[in-house]
């Protein structure tokens, strides 16, 4: 019974996929299903609440439902139930079916729970594909926009060279060890560390993981599947997917005694910066905000590299504050992505908004949608009296404490560098209006669910940028459990 406590939120996530489906197959109503879906989520949030109290519970041998695990629950839950209010008013007034697109978001946020609690190569291969196969379907839905096709099959396609690294990087390991258990694995690892198949196995590993976090030099194809995607998909993509994928990884490390080894740290020191620095410099060059935002997102899972390189001391709770605040500010930003491309209801079904020049002289036109990015902006920028900058904050901080200066010192530049193109989308924003083509947001979006979503959303940047002592309280005592 405590078992099933403790994995009722998925069992609850999978529930409404099934109720869904039969609602599809009784009769088609968009509204009524993401209605259904929504309630679902929050079900699923509610039961997690109250299943905290049970503290870690080993389901089974290969999964396990700790505070990490809810953690990592809560937002993959949030991301989804954002996302879910999004996909509703950007599929409006779409053409095509509609209710579907629920069902792979359910799956996927199936997923990502399977995912944050996994133990097992089992488990983690298991949550990494029911996560990733519906993003696939997420990502060209709106099939008939070439730009969504192109973005889905890309994705599919490298996605499964990824799979294929991680599965033999397990089956290396298996070989060596005769486990796929994170903890016997860390104690082969830390016995017969320098095994070159044991290595070998190990690094094709962090490669396939490497790829879902576009970790650079796996990054490429992060800016071309942001820039193709519906909105919502894309969304869902740069939030639940990577905080799932990251914890794991988190898990994974703290698991494993041989990555704490030096050589190891160096060279995750060394991807860290590069990732910054790649990240940063690329986005830079861009004229299109969903491109820039890929590039941007590719920076920030550098900077939390960081974390992973110290593991030690506050590196745990540094990592749950930087995923708060990343998957806030990420929110914020697609969201209104979202709303300003609505190209089903409002432009006949071009693409989406994309292109910076649809954004010049949003202010005159929405001003409180432009604070909403303006907020987001100034948050991954890491700007104080946001809840980016007691991110970036904790990540100097445990850089600092481990004596990493050039890793502080890398953090450091990438947010300079970070702070140009930041600016130069807040002012675009302001600019006089444009005589080429503009995009705009429904003139009733403040009064949709997106709209409230994204309004929420920067209140909350802006209320834990000013007073974050809840969210700190709450992450350290995930971190110290």
């Amino acid at each position: 019974m405590m078992a099933l406590m403790a994995i009722s939120p998925l069992i609850l996530v999978c529930l409404t996929v099934i109720v869904v489906m039969l609602s599809i197959a009784w009769k088609r109503n968009h509204t009524l299903n993401a209605i259904v879906t929504a309630v679902g989520l929050n079900v699923a949030l509610l039961a997690l609440l109250f299943g905290w109290s049970l503290g870690p519970v080993d389901v089974t041998s290969v999964l396990v439902v700790d505070d990490l695990s809810r953690f990592g629950a809560v937002l993959v839950l949030m991301s989804t139930l954002a996302c879910v209010t999004l996909a509703h008013h950007y599929l409006e007034g779409y053409e095509g079916p509609r209710d579907e697109f629920y069902l792979l978001l359910l799956s996927a946020a199936a997923g990502g729970l399977v995912l944050v609690s996994a133990r097992h190569m089992t488990t983690l291969f298991f949550g990494i594909e029911l996560l990733s196969m519906p993003l696939f379907g997420m990502l060209a839905y709106t099939f008939r926009d070439r730009g969504a096709l192109e973005s889905g099959i890309k994705y599919m396609v490298l996605s499964a060279a990824a799979t294929a690294f991680l599965l033999f990087g397990m089956a290396l390991l298996y070989a060596v060890t005769g486990t796929l258990d994170f903890a016997e694995l860390g104690e082969a690892l830390s016995v017969s560390g320098n095994d070159p198949w044991l290595l070998a196995g190990a690094g094709m590993l962090l490669v396939g993981l490497a790829f879902k976090l576009s970790i650079v030099p796996f990054h490429l194809w992060t800016p071309d599947v942001y820039q193709g995607g519906p909105g919502p998909a894309t969304t869902f993509l740069a939030t639940a997917s990577k905080v799932a994928v990251f914890l794991v990884l988190l898990r994974l490390f703290q698991s494993t005694l041989a990555f704490h080894e030096n050589w190891w740290h160096d060279l995750l020191a060394v991807i860290a910066v590069i990732t910054m620095l790649v990240g940063n410099l690329l986005a830079l060059t861009q004229n299109d905000l969903k491109r820039l935002l890929g590039y941007s997102s590719i920076a920030h899972f550098g900077y939390l590299l960081v974390a992973l390189v110290v593991n030690e001391g506050l590196a745990v709770e540094t990592v749950g504050v930087y995923l708060v605040t990343y998957v806030l500010t990420t929110l914020g930003a697609f969201g209104v992505v979202t709303l300003v491309s609505s190209p089903y209801v409002a432009t006949g079904g071009t693409a989406d908004a994309s292109p910076l020049h649809h954004y010049r002289g949003l202010f005159w036109r929405r001003p409180y949608l432009t604070a909403v990015m303006t907020v987001s902006m100034l948050s991954l920028a890491g700007i104080p009296f946001t809840a980016g900058f007691i991110g970036k904050f904790y990540i100097i901080a445990v850089g600092v404490e481990a004596h990493r200066w050039w890793l502080v010192g890398s953090v450091v530049v990438g947010s300079a560098i970070g702070l140009y193109y930041y600016l130069r989308v807040m002012v675009t924003l302001f600019l006089h209006e444009p005589g080429m083509q503009r995009r705009d947001a429904r003139h009733d979006w403040a009064e949709r669910a997106g709209g409230m979503v994204v309004l929420g959303v920067a209140t909350l940047i802006i209320l834990l940028g000013l007073y974050p002592t809840p969210m700190i309280d709450w992450v350290s005592w995930v971190a110290g459990s």
